[in-house]
């Protein structure tokens, strides 16, 4: 039991590693083509809502983009914070992100019960929001951008009409958010947001190709870049190659682990049988045979330890997973573990494989022993 249960954790922790090797690119990926968007068109020179830089003439590029046969739909979003006063009207305004959208083309959040952002006094808010302001769906509550601390005044303001609750796709957890009409949130700026937008996704048609429209949309609008879910992974790649690394190293070290652990088990246990296996030599047993017998208690420690192994790692890396995933500014739905048959399948096989050489050299030792001299050797002990 003591075997097995040290197997276990060495499978788990493999499987761990394997997880966290594939797991988060896999999720972001993922995450980047929940909604069909394969291309973000965001100001060249920055990432899509990595500083205030903006798009000028959205609805322009926007139509430019629709013109294209290979685009099936183009969904334009303006990033900012809105401050949310208190009912009573005393006290510190709540300040969320905010995210101005074409509500029927948008690719930013689900949808979890009321109405959508189509009215332009329109509002959906997530869970966090909700917590936060003591709201309900049906409310009014007015809305304000853009706080002057010299002037001791907002840009603009505006009474909304709480519709509905959703889950923010590409929002860390806990943070606060609010989703309006796009046009509502760039009249809300003034001139400094007339016609702006902070990011356009772009979807292809099925079976056109990405990387062509994407440099198309290079050329015709310079002062932006196209970013192609491909790429973006290339740089997530290149960001996570740390991951990836430790992700090896202690994979390969609950490998070596649990070979050794093997081996050492059936060497001990070959050790206390040589005088066994010398009388099924002397009778007539192949040499192959005993091997063969032997190799296959290795791999029957391996194959009952497995399972409990694979469980474990399942239920530590749920643990790792939250642990990690509360870290600052992460997507809530990126997930660092995540569980993919090819991931289980590869630890069954590094681990069987490991089982058949943990019992390849005391086999063939054991299996080699004189059989006279062991047999003599025995009797006299």
């Amino acid at each position: 039991m003591l075997a097995v249960l040290g197997v276990a954790v060495s499978a788990a922790m493999l499987l761990d590693m394997v997880m966290l090797a594939t797991g988060m690119r896999q999720s972001l990926r993922s995450l980047l083509l929940s909604r069909g968007f394969q291309l973000r068109v965001a100001p060249k020179g920055t990432l899509p809502f990595d500083t205030e830089a903006t798009l000028d003439s959205t609805s322009a590029l926007a139509a430019r983009l629709r013109a294209n046969p290979d685009v099936v739909s183009v969904s334009p979003v303006l990033g900012g914070h809105v401050h949310v006063r208190p009912r009573s009207g005393d006290g510190a305004a709540l300040t969320s992100v905010a995210l101005g959208v074409e509500s029927t083309v948008q690719g930013d959040y689900e949808l979890l019960n009321g109405g959508d952002a189509t009215a332009d006094d329109a509002l959906v808010v997530n869970d966090a929001f909700l917590a936060a302001s003591h709201r309900r769906i049906g409310d009014s509550l007015t809305v304000a951008v853009d706080y002057d601390p010299q002037l001791r005044a907002y840009a603009g303001t505006r009474l909304m009409r709480l519709t509905g609750r959703a889950r923010f796709l590409y929002l860390a957890a806990g943070q606060r958010a609010v989703a309006m009409p796009l046009a509502t949130l760039q009249s809300l700026g003034g001139a400094a947001r007339a016609d702006r937008s902070s990011l356009v996704m772009v979807r292809a048609r099925e079976g056109a190709d990405v990387e062509r429209t994407r440099l198309w949309i290079e050329r015709t609008f310079p002062r932006s870049a196209a970013i192609s879910t491909e790429t973006a992974m290339r740089q997530v790649d290149e960001r996570l190659s740390y991951f990836r690394q430790l992700a090896f190293i202690l994979g390969s070290v609950s490998l070596i682990v649990g070979f050794l652990l093997v081996t050492t088990l059936v060497t001990v246990s070959v050790n206390e049988r040589l005088g066994e296996i010398a009388v099924l030599r002397a009778i007539g047993v192949a040499r192959h045979r005993v091997v063969t017998q032997i190799v296959l208690e290795g791999v029957a420690i391996m194959t009952v330890a497995t399972p409990l192994g694979l469980a474990l790692g399942l239920m530590t890396a749920r643990w790792l997973n939250g642990i990690l995933a509360a870290f600052p500014g992460l997507p809530e739905a990126i997930d660092f573990f995540l569980f993919q048959p090819s991931a289980a399948w590869a630890s069954l096989g590094m681990l069987a494989v490991s089982g058949v050489l943990a019992g390849v050299y005391p086999s063939w030792r054991g299996a080699s022993q004189p059989i006279a001299t062991t047999l003599r050797q025995e009797a006299i002990g």
